[in-house]
């Protein structure tokens, strides 16, 4: 048990060009932010993202030139917003990539890498177009005859999370939803956390039934207040709607590829640190997304 606390950039040094990095939390629940501005500053290239619901993270990603494949059930930011029309530009333009799962294709897929077995059988996906379009394979059960879909491992080299509370030793804890973060993290060969806040080991022990992942399945914890942000995370602070109203009112008054561009550099190539970038934002505002979230859960 070693202090695994350090700062995002140096946690995200665990990132290597050419690695496949998933992501935890879902849309914009539990978004690990922090670390996707600080993978967007560390200037790595070449790399595949990957997680079940994704938002707005890929577009900056893509764009900034650190992503080129998509490995998702969905992305976009929203039902109200609808399917990024930034992936669309990059992948018709052959920019990048995308490879679509079903949204449990894609769980059993990081399932399989956690129990550390080739491919998990399914009916999901079978007749579908996503299954002559993916890498999956038609297997017979040996026990039925029963025809099935093998979906194969998905086994990222580096997974990123947010998480409520860590202590310094990478035991976390979330409330609400937990997402497939448990099977990423356990298929991922590095874990990279955000955590609200860092608490004694103490704490994670009177607790304990909160814990989501023992700290032999981290390697970087970094302390992140709002570290979600703009996303939400459950019972502490609600997604901030007006800020991805107004990323999405940029994109269509910009151009997709301009739009992002002009973002990243309002919201993340300019700003050192995160905290820098929430600074802009406000604490009025970020006072006003805690007072939701507490309305929502009391």
């Amino acid at each position: 048990m070693t202090d695994k606390v350090m700062s995002a950039d140096e946690a995200v040094a665990q990132v290597h060009d050419g690695d496949l990095v998933a992501v935890g939390g879902s849309l914009f629940s539990r978004t690990p932010m922090a670390l996707i501005f600080a993978l967007v500053r560390s200037g790595r290239s070449g790399l595949t993202l990957t997680r079940s619901l994704t938002c707005y993270e890929a577009e900056l990603l893509m764009v900034s030139g650190g992503v080129d494949g998509l490995v998702t059930s969905w992305v976009g930011l929203g039902l109200q917003w609808g399917v990024s029309p930034v992936v669309r530009m990059l992948v018709e333009q052959g920019h990048a990539f995308h490879e679509e799962w079903s949204h449990l294709a894609l769980g059993l897929r990081f399932k399989a890498g956690a129990m550390g077995v080739p491919f998990l059988p399914t009916a999901t996906m079978m007749g579908s177009d996503l299954e002559a379009r993916s890498k999956a394979a038609r297997v017979t059960c040996p026990y039925t005859g029963q025809e099935l879909l093998a979906v194969p491992a998905l086994v990222p080299d580096v997974a990123f999370l947010h998480v409520h509370r860590a202590d310094k030793f990478g035991n976390l804890q979330v409330e609400g939803y937990r997402h497939m973060d448990v099977d990423i993290a356990r298929a991922a060969k590095r874990v990279v956390v955000t955590a609200e806040q860092i608490v004694d080991t103490s704490e994670i022990v009177r607790n304990a039934s909160d814990t989501m992942l023992p700290h032999f399945t981290v390697d970087a914890v970094v302390h992140q207040p709002f570290g979600a942000y703009p996303g939400e995370c459950y019972g502490l602070y609600e997604a901030d709607m007006a800020h991805l109203d107004s990323y999405v009112q940029g994109l269509r008054d910009r151009g997709p590829q301009a739009g992002v561009e002009h973002y990243l550099r309002e919201n993340v190539t300019t700003r050192a640190t995160f905290d820098d970038f929430l600074q802009h934002v406000g604490r009025d505002r970020l006072a006003a997304l805690q007072q939701q979230a507490m309305e929502m859960t009391t």
